[in-house]
């Protein structure tokens, strides 16, 4: 049976039909290249609403149980930003670290990541984790924190995920 996995794209303009979403397809392709634990994505292609991007990550961790749900977009500073305090809002408990390792990774590679406000937290048995809009800086980001992924899945109770060690070696203390 196939792990769900919740990818959410907070986009005001993709879930309008204005244009075609590349970031949750970024996401998908990381996931394929990194887990060797059969999986299914359940994507969510929504405006950036608070509201609705919190409901959503409820939704997906309460109701279809994903371990794993990683959004995209609506992580910078503009008005319309809003995951991150949507993501604070659906969680019980932040993990600040992610945001800062994903944005120490990013800084290597553009100025401007520090105007990135992404971060991840826990609901139940599901981690969320914001990733930022643009494809290749979902890859920068996801390379910067995916070894501590399963771990921290496997702490809160969620499924099982495997990661293909020439890709990404996932971190599990020694039994």
């Amino acid at each position: 049976m196939s792990v769900p996995i919740g990818i959410v794209v907070a986009s005001d303009r993709a879930s309008g039909g204005v244009y075609e979403d590349r970031g949750g397809p970024a996401i998908e392709a990381y996931l394929g290249r990194v887990l060797t634990t059969p999986w299914a994505p359940l994507t969510r292609v929504i405006p950036d609403d608070r509201a609705i991007v919190a409901a959503t990550i409820v939704a997906l961790a309460d109701v279809e149980n994903c371990p794993l749900i990683l959004t995209t977009g609506g992580t910078g500073p503009s008005p319309r930003d809003v995951t991150p305090e949507a993501t604070e809002e659906a969680c019980e408990r932040m993990m600040p670290g992610f945001g800062e390792a994903m944005r120490l990774a990013s800084l290597k590679e553009v100025p401007t990541a520090i105007l990135s406000r992404q971060t991840a937290g826990l609901r139940g048995r599901s981690l969320v984790i914001n990733l930022p809009g643009k494809p290749s800086a979902i890859a920068t980001c996801l390379d910067a924190v995916f070894a501590a992924v399963p771990y921290c899945i496997d702490l809160i109770g969620g499924a099982r995920l495997d990661t293909d060690p020439s890709v990404c070696v996932a971190f599990r203390p020694k039994a």
